[in-house]
């Protein structure tokens, strides 16, 4: 069994292979601009790495602070061999900013943790609007390749 890995996988990896695995997506709502290219990239690499369509569940929730409750929520389900967060935070003048990328950053590893479902968490928490446009793309695909990559590493681990 290969323990460590340097470097990127290529598309070609079988931990890559998404053929049978179905895969749970929340997306928040606020900054709808930003996590709606995130959920479109993400399910765009999905398919490509051959999750089929109708293995992919996506749900939509207000904000960040919800997204790990309706991960729960899926995860409950016990249907999905990963689960992705897609969101996006921006600094503000207040503390809220700290406030909800903490907490939604916390709820997520938690319900990971205690359902034993691997999770990518693609909430991006950013300075201002033109660093999440910078990210948005590229997050989400990565989401989807965590995603993918870590159900298959589970079900060869266990």
């Amino acid at each position: 069994m290969l323990i460590a890995d340097q470097g990127r996988l290529d598309a070609t990896d079988h931990r890559l292979d998404g053929k049978k695995l179905t895969i749970g997506i929340v997306q928040a709502r606020f900054n709808m601009d930003i996590t709606g290219a995130l959920a479109t990239a993400c399910q765009a690499e999905l398919l490509k790495l051959g999750v089929l369509e109708k293995n992919i569940t996506l749900v939509q929730v207000p904000g960040a602070l919800e997204v790990p409750v309706a991960l729960q929520g899926l995860a409950e389900h016990l249907k999905f061999d990963a689960l992705i967060a897609l969101g996006c935070i921006i600094r503000g003048e207040t503390y809220h900013f700290e406030l909800v990328a903490n907490e939604s950053g916390a709820g997520v590893s938690r319900v990971a943790l205690d359902y034993k479902v691997p999770i990518a968490n693609a909430i991006l928490t950013t300075e201002n609007m033109a660093q999440a446009v910078a990210r948005q793309t590229d997050k989400g695909r990565d989401a989807a390749r965590v995603a993918v990559e870590m159900a298959n590493l589970l079900e060869e681990i266990e």
